[in-house]
């Protein structure tokens, strides 16, 4: 992980939270990166332009442009570039979809700077992880489900409301919760 650090030592920490991000990107700082620090997806793609850093750490439920947005644009730009998305919404749809789109590893909120750094430093899959042997909750079932639906309609909130046959403001309430902890 030093080698990587020394070779290319900004990381791009976009998270509309700006208290999480000073945080963050202080302890990231005591760790030898140059952080650059955004809220937005339009912000973090104005600093990066055609320049993308060779680590970012993504959040992925922003106000505007999800954190997907930026991931793939960055990993078009640097296919090497080491992306880790943190987010308080954590589901199994999005975290297929940013894999997908370049991210190399997915993190649940809240995770420290040392989570971050692993994360970062992992190219590889972990085949010795461990596997649960409890089923899901129906509440995280439900949780599961709604993601998958609303990854499968590009974040359309009101075809996903249709298609769950439910009322799109009682979909957007059950967006706004966390997530059911396993």
């Amino acid at each position: 992980m030093q080698d990587m650090i020394q070779s290319a030592p900004t990381l791009l920490l976009v998270d509309d939270d700006a208290l999480y991000c000073r945080i963050l990107g202080n302890a990231l700082k005591r760790r030898g990166f140059t952080v650059l620090t955004a809220h937005n997806v339009q912000q973090a793609l104005h600093m990066v332009g055609d320049v993308p850093p060779k680590f970012a750490v993504v959040d992925l439920n922003m106000p505007g442009d999800s954190g997907l947005v930026l991931i793939e644009k960055i990993h078009k730009l640097d296919p090497q570039a080491h992306m880790v998305v943190l987010t308080g919404y954590a589901s199994v749809a999005t975290a297929v979809e940013a894999i997908k789109l370049g991210a190399t590893h997915y993190l649940a909120k809240p995770a420290d700077a040392d989570e971050v750094l692993k994360a970062l430093g992992q190219t590889d899959g972990q085949v010795g992880i461990e596997i649960k042997q409890q089923p899901l909750s129906p509440k995280r079932l439900e949780w599961e489900h709604i993601q998958k639906v609303l990854t499968e309609n590009d974040g359309n909130i009101s075809e996903t409301a249709r298609q769950l046959g439910m009322h799109r403001r009682t979909l957007q309430r059950k967006l706004q919760k966390r997530p059911v902890q396993e």
